[in-house]
This record gives structure tokens, C-alpha cells and sequence, in this order.
């Protein structure tokens, strides 16, 4: 998008999300079964859907924003969080919301438009049977990066883990199991892995990249790439979205997948355990769902759908885009993270590592 016209949305969903704000701190506490709290990532819905969805089904959405999934899952388990109605959760810690209870079962035939979920989304193996979830969008994630002699088909992951290759300030991304999997892809290791010694050569790439002067820290994926945007940073791993979103603006920026291999992602909604308004909550999913309304979401966000209806409202230029729908090529170089079980705890363990050393 033009930067003017960024502003502009900006301004509008600043201006949106104050007045739901507003009027939630009355309807909430007045018509609690009118309001439906979501817990979103930040910029992630067109501020327009919430006027919308207001006119259309008869409720007011409260958004709560969160940066990454491990900030997400804290925020649910902590004693005074607020009970929220819709929860958008990537694939990956869809398994380990089940186990600790934070999610509920989903009663498809409350949203008819569940029928038009594309077929390669249907029982995805982060949720067989499709028995919490409905997906939201799908993505990638690679490297926004700012540099005209580095092609994209050339891209590897040694321009930010090796301190002889990187050229200028670089962030990696705030989330513990995809920049683990991303670094044991680096190390010529399956993303997916379990193996303990493999996941803690992974975690010294990290460790080594983090002494490297052109470091500047963890960060998610949106304040990444408003540095690589800025120019402050040279480089950063971030969602395929917010790259997409930024080479609008500048397109002497180029995103890639690197040549090692990277995963796709979907993110999902489902209904909270605590839910007060589960009737809100399946017309959110519903009007989500929806063929016109998908492609609305997908564009605004620049990020693919899942919808197998949204295609026919979305033009050449979207769908032939290969920042937001990767080519076969890239999606063969691709996996999708599956929930680790037990090893869960050794990723945390490294992390832990990572980030206090």
C-alpha cells in the first residue's frame, strides 16, 4: 500500500479501535452477550470488518492484541486475564492449548460457511477433523531484507548467522519454536526435529548470531519489519504479510524464502474455554468464512487464504503474487511445524538459554 493511503489506515484503525473501546467499557459490563472479545495478533484484521460485522450480526468486537504465541499462551493462563470468546492461535501451538485446556470444541454446523474452507485445510494434522479450529489465513515466514546484489533465489540463512556475511543490523524473530526451527533448517537439520543435540546446536547458532555486532535484539514480526522499512536495520525475519506490506511501500525491499528450507504457517480461530458468548463467537468464525469476506481480509492483510470461495473476489495481481502465495518451487522447499510433544520442553529449555546468555 502507498505510504499516504498507510497512514490514512492507520489512522482509521486507530480511530476504529478507540470507539470499540469506548463502547465496550459500556456494553460489556450492560449486554455482555453482545460483544464478542477477540484475542488477535496486532494488525491483523481490516479495521473496516468491524463496523461491518457490527451492521451484519448484531455485535460489537473487542480486540486484544498480542505480539508473539508465547505472550498469547501467558496471557491465557494468567489468574486475572478476562475470559475471550475468539482466540486466533497459529497451527503450532494449537496441540498445546488443547492440553492445558485454554480452547474449546467446535460445533461446525453453528458456522455453515465452514464448507468453504479449501480441501488442503481440511483435518489439518495440528487439529484432526478440524475439532478446534477453522482457519483464518495462511503464510510463511522468510527474510525481508534490504540489499539489490543479493537476489532472492540466493538468500540463505548465513546472511544473518554468519558475521562474515551479514552487511548491516539485523533482528530475529521474538518466537521460540520458529527461529529454533529456522536455525536447525540453517544447520542442514529437519525443522520438525526432536533430537535434543540437534536442537541445542541449533540454539549456539542463535547464541553465535546474537555476538555478532549487527544484532539488535528479538523482535516481532511487525516491529521488524518497521525497522527494515525505516532503514534502520538491513535485515529481519518476519511473517510473509508484513513483508509484502512493506515492499509497498518501499520496493527497493525484497522478502524470500531462504535456500535452506522454511515452514508455512496457518492461523486458526478458535473458541475460548472460557467463552461468554460462544453464539458471538461462532458468527465471528461465520462471517470470517465468508467467500467476500475473506478475500477482504487476505488483501487488506496481504496474506493467502484458506477460503476456496474468496478466490473468485480476488484479481491476477493477488493471487500470481509470490510473496503472499508462494511458488511450488518455494512451497517445496517448505514444511509445516508439527507440535513437538514431549521435546516441547527442550525447545523451551534452549530458548531459555538463548535468551539469558
Amino acid at each position: 500500500m502507498g505510504k499516504s493511503k498507510a497512514i490514512y489506515l492507520a489512522a482509521a484503525f486507530f480511530a476504529i479501535m478507540a470507539a470499540v473501546i469506548f463502547c465496550n467499557c459500556n456494553d460489556e459490563s450492560k449486554h455482555p452477550s453482545k460483544v464478542v472479545s477477540v484475542l488477535i495478533y496486532s494488525e491483523y484484521i481490516d479495521p473496516a470488518m468491524l463496523d461491518d460485522f457490527q451492521r451484519q450480526a448484531g455485535y460489537t468486537l473487542s480486540l486484544d492484541l498480542y505480539e508473539a504465541q508465547e505472550e498469547m499462551i501467558a496471557k491465557l493462563q494468567s489468574a486475572d486475564t478476562k475470559p475471550y470468546d475468539v482466540i486466533i492461535a497459529s497451527d503450532v501451538v494449537i496441540q498445546q492449548m488443547v492440553n492445558l485446556g485454554l480452547i474449546a470444541a467446535i460445533d461446525t454446523n453453528k458456522v455453515p460457511n465452514h464448507v468453504n474452507i479449501a480441501p488442503q485445510f481440511k483435518n489439518p494434522n495440528y487439529d484432526p477433523n478440524n475439532t478446534y479450529t477453522l482457519p483464518y489465513l495462511w503464510g510463511t515466514t522468510g527474510i525481508l531484507y534490504r540489499d539489490k546484489d543479493i537476489s532472492p533465489d540466493q538468500v540463505s540463512y548465513s546472511m544473518l548467522f554468519d558475521s562474515t556475511k551479514t552487511k548491516g543490523s539485523f533482528s530475529l524473530l521474538e518466537e521460540s519454536r520458529s527461529m529454533l526451527s529456522m536455525a536447525l533448517l540453517a544447520k542442514g537439520f529437519d525443522a520438525n526435529s526432536v533430537d535434543k543435540k540437534e536442537i541445542d546446536q541449533a540454539a549456539e547458532l542463535i547464541l553465535q548470531a546474537k555476538k555478532d555486532p549487527h544484532f539488535v535484539g528479538f523482535d516481532g514480526s511487525v516491529g521488524s519489519k518497521d525497522k527494515v522499512l525505516s532503514g534502520k536495520d538491513w535485515a529481519a525475519i518476519v511473517f510473509n504479510g508484513e513483508a509484502m506490506a512493506a515492499i509497498d511501500e518501499d520496493h527497493s525491499l525484497q522478502f524470500s524464502i531462504p535456500v535452506e528450507g522454511s515452514f508455512m504457517w496457518v492461523d486458526a480461530m478458535t473458541i475460548g474455554s472460557r467463552s461468554q458468548n460462544v453464539e458471538g463467537a461462532y458468527a465471528f468464525m461465520n462471517y470470517i468464512l465468508d467467500g467476500q469476506i475473506g478475500a477482504q481480509l487476505a488483501k487488506f492483510i496481504n496474506y493467502a487464504t484458506p477460503n476456496k470461495a474468496s478466490i473468485a473476489f480476488l484479481d491476477k495481481e493477488f493471487t500470481g503474487n509470490h510473496v503472499i502465495n508462494p511458488s511450488e518451487e518455494e512451497i517445496g522447499r517448505m514444511v509445516f511445524l508439527r507440535d513437538p510433544g514431549e521435546a516441547a520442553k527442550l525447545f523451551d529449555e534452549a530458548w531459555k538459554t538463548i535468551k539469558t546468555r
